[in-house]
């Protein structure tokens, strides 16, 4: 199911505890990601891959190759086995945490993380209306929205009018956040949305 299609109905899902989801099971199921943080700025954004960040709201980046039959773009964001993006690029898209605290993905054709970054471990569990997904490196308790105050550097697509305001950290306190100050950040839960299609969705996320 689409981020942007759950999203609608979070409401019915809330008030129907009877009314369960799909969920993929096992460590390859395919989510996508919504902040869940009750009223707080950042509640219900979907997190989205941009520019080798996470970030809460705006629209992912993808690319597909021409003479790629069936490749598709993408402006959502799924990840798969539990850190990595759901993509068809050969050698994959790790997710990680590098060492300023800050949930990035590597490059298409490049495993390259720098040096002291965290690749784990991340947990995916599946749940009835929505699961969960956490990082537990480095003494982490999941995840935390920095806000970005124009300071990051964000290659935008013509649609999108504006970068996205949060940008996704480890919750480490001595994170380096865009702000400089780690009582800006706002920590969420990530609720994992299963996502059943059969294809990855996208060739890579740039």
């Amino acid at each position: 199911m689409k981020i942007s299609a759950l999203l609608s109905l979070v409401p019915l899902v809330a008030a129907l505890p009877g009314k369960q989801a799909k969920q993929a099971k096992g460590s390859d199921a395919s989510f996508g990601v919504i902040s869940a943080r009750s009223a707080s700025p950042i509640h219900l954004l979907p997190l989205n891959a941009v520019g080798s960040y996470f970030y809460l709201g705006g629209n992912a980046q993808s690319y597909c190759p021409e003479g790629i039959p069936g490749c598709k773009q993408t402006n959502e964001t799924v990840i798969t086995g539990g850190h990595f993006l759901d993509v068809t690029v050969p050698g994959g898209q790790a997710i990680f945490v590098d060492p300023k605290g800050a949930l990035r993905f590597t490059a298409p054709h490049s495993a390259y993380e720098p040096a002291g970054s965290s690749d784990g471990p991340f947990t995916y569990t599946p749940g009835n209306s929505f699961g969960h997904w956490s990082y537990e490196g480095q003494g982490a308790s999941g995840f935390m929205a920095c806000p970005t105050n124009g300071t990051t550097t964000y290659r935008r697509s013509r649609r999108d009018a504006a970068a996205p305001k949060w940008q996704v950290y480890a919750a480490l306190q001595n994170a380096t956040v865009p702000s400089g100050s780690v009582s800006d950040c706002i920590g969420f839960d990530a609720l994992a949305v299963a996502d059943n299609s059969t294809v990855p969705a996208t060739w890579e996320y740039i």
